[in-house]
């Protein structure tokens, strides 16, 4: 085992320690509903969780009423189970990821706390909490943080298992609530929850050579309990949706990660620039995390020739994972999110060890980093664009000056505990920080997102709209505005992603701007949104249109005179 190295003081008192825990967990929770749904990710898994809960119907998903089956069902689940019990809002649609990004964090202070000790376990959660990425993903309606946390679980539960103090009964529960994990996972985002798993693991055996590992997975129980959790939801879907197998399972797995077809491609070091951003601050663990592989950090002395490997394990998965989405055909940014947690884990082993040197580099890194920051707000105040105005620059600017102005004042403090505390009090002060950091700048992203949400044409449009007017989306699928509206809208001509489902269910959509006219001019009384674009050929054809209001983003109307209350509103800033 890997000695701590010694310092001044060797931490901070266990109610200091649960006090920050505390204001952490306020404020991780407490920001859920500072900003409007961005789109495309949060907008959509927002609204298709939303008509699960208006519908009842949690079995067939669909978005804007049409078949939808991109992804399996456990986020939305959980987020239609949000709406019932708390409402339908903004902080609802992201509790699901919110919870997932905090379980991922416990159950990997866990593990750390089981193979390293006490202090590591500490320091993975600060590291984890810290790590730009992982505090984002937390907040951010998407299903890259819930396979994320349950992908966390799988390696949390997998080293719990494979401790060598673990009894029989024990390692066998872990091992159940690992493949129940899995099972999860493949609910979450489909075949990458047993796959990833099973690559790291093939990896792992073929490195050290120990495939006894395998006979202690308890494969057989195991999978039958994975099965259990996924099959009755891919058997009830398949029997209501004759199609969903071959759409599911070729198209959104094979042909996604093969080729380019979903236009999501990148280069092969794609992934690079997003790793250095979201775990900027503990850049400087790398060499030290790295040493910890090396040693074997974890494993006993005078073990057996082949012991468990917890340091390994955790390198194996971070570098398999990212290895495995450099080379596939689509790429998101989502998509590395599952090694943070190993990184975690080997980053809290490295500090657990630092020097008062090595960490002194990293502090004065990211001082020199806020201190630039800081000299830029300036200038990005002064940006001006047609599409993003100065006034927006300028509210973003205070945001991000704040972050930065709390990178540096972490930074300050951090060094000053340095000299007068030692490591790991300076190493806490640190991370809290750049949690803040974080938060505070992507808080400042609301400037741009609450325009382009279209929340703020919602009061103009209930003004008129009743609960039996059609609402149409004129070459365009918004992922935000029907969400606020609380209802779905009526595709024309242009199907976007939801190609397969007008494909399947045709009679929901309009396949031509010309149908659109003749039903909007014969029609009743309907509301449309559409591009500026779409809004001037419009009406350079001579299509009757009242504008209700516009944004940047689109122009909402209608084809009846409003009513005198209802003046149009616009939202340009």
């Amino acid at each position: 085992m890997r000695s701590s190295s010694t310092s001044r003081y060797a931490g901070l008192s266990v109610g200091v320690i649960a006090m920050i825990s505390l204001g952490i967990l306020l404020v991780w929770f407490g920001t859920l509903d500072m900003r409007h749904l961005l789109r495309s990710d949060e907008g959509r898994y927002a609204e298709i969780a939303r008509e699960m809960f208006a519908t009842g119907d949690w079995v067939t998903i669909r978005y804007q009423a049409l078949k939808y089956f991109e992804k399996p069902p456990f986020h939305l689940w959980a987020t239609a189970l949000s709406y019932t019990l708390f409402g339908v809002g903004d902080w609802q649609a992201r509790l699901c990821v919110a919870l997932s990004g905090a379980i991922g964090l416990l159950v990997s202070v866990l593990a750390a706390h089981r193979w390293f000790g006490a202090r590591v376990a500490v320091l993975t959660g600060l590291v984890m909490v810290a790590a730009p990425m992982w505090n984002v993903a937390a907040h951010f309606n998407s299903l890259d943080m819930t396979l994320s946390g349950a992908m966390a679980c799988v390696l949390a539960f997998m080293l719990l298992a494979q401790h060598p103090d673990a009894t029989p009964a024990a390692r066998r529960n872990w091992m159940l609530a690992c493949w129940a994990a899995m099972g999860v996972a493949i609910l979450t985002k489909g075949l990458v929850g047993i796959a990833l798993p099973g690559l790291v693991l093939v990896v792992y055996t073929l490195v050290t050579r120990d495939f006894g590992l395998w006979l202690r997975l308890h494969l057989v129980s195991g999978i039958v309990l994975m099965l259990v959790v996924t099959v009755p939801w891919f058997w009830l879907v398949s029997e209501r949706n004759p199609e969903f197998l071959n759409f599911f399972f070729i198209h959104e797995h094979w042909q996604r990660y093969t080729s380019t077809v979903h236009s999501r491609k990148g280069p092969l070091w794609y992934f690079v620039p997003l790793l250095v951003a979201g775990f900027l601050p503990w850049l400087g663990a790398f060499p030290g995390m790295w040493q910890a592989v090396r040693e074997r950090a974890g494993v006993e002395r005078g073990s057996a020739s082949r012991p468990f490997q917890p340091a390994l394990l955790a390198a194996i998965w971070a570098i398999a994972i990212f290895v495995f989405f450099s080379l596939s055909g689509s790429k998101l940014p989502g998509y590395i999110v599952p090694i943070f947690p190993a990184l975690g884990i080997l980053a809290g082993v490295a500090l657990d060890t630092a020097t008062e040197r090595s960490w002194r580099r990293q502090v004065n890194f990211m001082l020199v980093l806020g201190v630039l920051g800081l000299l830029a707000m300036p200038y990005v105040a002064t940006l001006d664009k047609p599409s993003t105005p100065n006034a927006v620059y300028r509210e973003f600017a205070v945001w991000v000056g704040l972050a930065f102005a709390c990178m540096l004042t972490g930074a300050l403090l951090a060094r000053h505990l340095l000299r007068t505390r030692g490591v790991f009090p300076s190493v806490v002060a640190y991370a809290v920080a750049m949690f803040l950091c974080a938060t505070l700048a992507f808080r400042g992203h609301e400037a741009m997102g609450r325009p382009a949400s279209g929340a703020d044409l919602v009061p103009a449009i209930n003004a008129v709209l009743t609960p039996d007017m059609p609402i149409y989306s004129v070459r365009l699928l918004d992922h935000t505005l029907p969400f606020y509206l609380r209802r779905t809208v009526i595709l024309v001509e242009h199907p976007d992603e939801l190609e397969f489902g007008v494909g399947q269910e045709p009679q929901k959509w309009i396949p031509t701007v010309d149908a659109f006219v003749e039903r909007w001019k014969q029609g009743p009384h309907a509301i449309a949104m559409m591009s500026a674009e779409t809004f001037s050929d419009l009406t350079a054809r001579g299509v009757p249109m009242v504008t209700i209001g516009q944004d940047k983003r689109r122009i909402v109307v209608a084809n009846f005179p409003l009513p005198a209350a209802a003046r149009p509103q616009s939202s340009k800033d």
